[in-house]
């Protein structure tokens, strides 16, 4: 990657082909629906696709890229991550990858975990520390990216 570039990040999934002309539905893993619209272009390991159509169907986006023909193409996709620069204006965006191998600190100091995971959560996704604690992201008040993770936890939170 070129050092001018900025890292690509995981925006979705080809979770597999729908119907017969090479439609895929893809799993956006971001509220950015703009990541689907006509014109994009999303990298994989297989190289890049270019988004042709796309329209939501349940929770999820039917999607024809330009590299992908008829249905035995679309199957060869299937489970295909797919990234893309940052968008521009998302500074105070949380970035799941920043939050891997972080060591997560309380304001007196205190190392509390290192974080292993992330849980999808109705009320606020979880960070998952090593040593099993869970830590609701509405906590955080700074990050540096892969290394620290700021948090201001409610009394008890630990114990």
């Amino acid at each position: 990657m070129d050092a001018g570039q900025p890292a690509l990040l995981e925006v979705g999934r080809i979770i597999k082909p729908h119907g017969i002309r090479g439609e895929v539905t893809v799993f956006l893993s971001t509220d950015r629906a703009e990541r689907v619209a006509v014109g994009t272009v999303l990298s994989s390991p297989k190289g890049d696709l270019t988004v042709l159509k796309s329209r939501p169907h349940q929770g999820a986006y039917v999607v024809t890229f330009d590299r992908i023909a008829d249905r035995n193409a679309a199957e060869t996709w299937r489970g295909t991550v797919l990234s893309a620069a940052p968008i521009d204006g998302e500074d105070d965006t949380i970035w799941i990858h920043e939050l891997f191998g972080a060591a997560v600190v309380t304001p007196d100091g205190r190392t509390r975990g290192t974080v292993v995971g992330v849980e999808e959560n109705p009320a606020s996704d979880l960070l998952v520390l090593d040593n099993g604690a869970l830590v609701p992201l509405v906590f955080v008040t700074a990050i540096v990216p892969n290394a620290v993770i700021e948090i201001d936890p409610p009394e008890g939170l630990f114990e």
